[in-house]
């Protein structure tokens, strides 16, 4: 009890910021989103004020428990079914893309510095579903919580200029609507931007964008395992090492084959996606405090140009694998 005591202030601070950046977002543009403006709004605070030491433990708190939790909730969103939706060719070039995405960013990041597990997370968010696969990601690798904040800005950054740029450049070439669907589905970063970037171009574009992209985020489980692999192969002692995964991941996986197998009622996955994306909210609102503006600016720029890298790699691997499946 007197921990908690203790831990108050900061999470009552923290989820405050959170909770005017995920209702503000409802009045501006469209990249800047609640996740994306609690952080930046968390990072204002911290850098502008000093903050007093009693706050600190509940801002730490807040920064990894929430974001662990976070990902429980925003497991309900996933459904394997979605991948059943796609033709053969689509499917393999998904699952291949991310495969080969989550294999590149590991070794990648590594080979051009990218600081801390920066470059992981920018990659693995831009491989899957930006902001929720860095979460579900995040508690893992992630020993600095900077490095998800600046990881998050940059995944929000490139998927709004994304979801605004390619339809302008995919619509001067003569390309079906599945092949446009695979290109937007297949590489920009939320459902949000797919959804956006898709419908801009056709109703049909569009739903055929979205059903790639849920497919995508389905691969989201597959692809955390291998990435759990690749970080811990060199001390795991036994294959069982392999799966000693922390809770929140067990928890992440029960409920996506929950949601795939058992016909839930309609409303409930709803509640618990929002519910996610609000404790999301709070937990990079936590994160923000902690971000300093010259922290930002030494990381940010070599996370900035890892996101433009990652994100042209997946673009051309995508269109390839468009031209030799067919």
């Amino acid at each position: 009890m007197n921990a908690l005591r203790t831990q108050l202030p900061g999470i009552a601070l923290a989820t405050a910021i959170g909770l005017v950046g995920h209702f503000a977002s409802a009045y501006t543009p469209g990249w800047l989103n609640g996740i994306l403006l609690a952080l930046l709004l968390g990072m204002v605070v911290g850098n502008g004020l000093k903050l007093p030491a009693a706050l600190l433990p509940g801002i730490g708190t807040t920064s990894s428990k929430l974001l662990e939790l976070s990902v429980i909730f925003l497991a309900f969103g996933i459904d394997y079914g979605h991948m059943a939706q796609l033709g053969t060719g689509a499917f393999v070039t998904m699952v291949v893309m991310v495969g080969a995405m989550v294999l590149l960013t590991y070794h990648v990041a590594q080979r051009v510095k990218c600081p801390g597990s920066t470059g992981w997370l920018v990659g693995f968010g831009t491989a899957i579903c930006g902001s929720s696969a860095i979460a579900a990601l995040a508690p893992r690798v992630a020993k600095n919580k900077e490095d998800v904040g600046i990881a998050m800005a940059v995944v929000n950054l490139f998927g709004s200029l994304g979801m605004i740029v390619l339809p302008l450049v995919l619509v001067r070439f003569h390309l079906g609507d599945t092949q446009l669907g695979l290109l937007i589905g297949g590489t920009l970063h939320s459902v949000g931007n797919v959804v956006g970037a898709g419908y801009a171009l056709s109703d049909d574009v569009g739903v055929a964008a979205t059903t790639v992209k849920l497919a995508r985020v389905a691969l989201l489980s597959p692809a955390l395992i291998l990435f759990n692999y690749l970080v811990n192969r060199d001390e795991a002692r036994s294959w069982r090492e392999h799966i000693r995964l922390p809770w929140y991941l067990w928890g992440f996986l029960a409920i996506t084959l929950l949601t795939s197998l058992v016909d839930l009622p309609a409303a409930l996955p709803k509640a618990m996606e929002l519910a996610g994306k609000v404790a999301l909210t709070v937990a990079l609102a936590a994160i923000g405090l902690k971000v300093s503006f010259g922290e930002l600016f030494r990381s940010g720029r070599k996370g900035l140009g890892f996101g433009v890298l990652v994100f042209a790699i997946q673009f051309a691997l995508v269109a390839l694998l468009m031209v030799v499946l067919g």
